[in-house]
């Protein structure tokens, strides 16, 4: 029986197909699987491309950015989040190269990016670009106002 516990804890299994000489493997070493790879370093580690019809992330209790949001149209919100002024965005964007609050392209590289982390940064952006154009539009607003009192 103990043997058996050994073989069905160490499941290592290759196939290789001769016709486009593709080579899967699925190994298992210390609970981790890996697939197109002999060393998983995570639970589950693929070296390839995924194929799936929808992939669901759970992120119970992340902090959705509707801080964003919370913070501007509720200026007394105890939320210490800070959006900074277009220009305060140029003068980042001049001297890192990249958003603020998105990791560097060679931060990515080294340390890799989690989908759930990714989608909630950009979903922080896409609100920033919001208010960024209902800025702009008011500002827009003023100055039409502005030029038919003129008139």
């Amino acid at each position: 029986m103990k043997n058996l516990l050994l073989i069905l804890t160490t499941l290592f299994l290759i196939s290789c197909n001769t016709s486009n000489q593709a080579l899967s493997a699925l190994s298992q070493n210390d609970g981790k699987i890996g697939i197109g790879t002999l060393e998983p370093d995570e639970l589950l580690t693929v070296k390839g491309t995924i194929h799936a019809q929808e992939v669901k992330i759970d992120l119970k209790g992340a902090l959705v950015p509707d801080y964003v949001f919370d913070t501007f149209f509720e200026p007394n919100n105890p939320h210490q989040y800070y959006r900074r002024s277009l220009e305060e965005l140029r003068q980042f964007l001049s001297a890192h190269h990249h958003l603020p609050g998105v990791p560097s392209a060679q931060e990515i590289e080294n340390k890799g990016l989690a989908i759930g982390d990714l989608n909630m940064i950009l979903l922080e952006k896409i609100e920033e670009l919001t208010l960024y154009i209902l800025e702009q539009d008011q500002r827009m607003t003023n100055l039409e106002q502005n030029c038919k009192n003129d008139h």
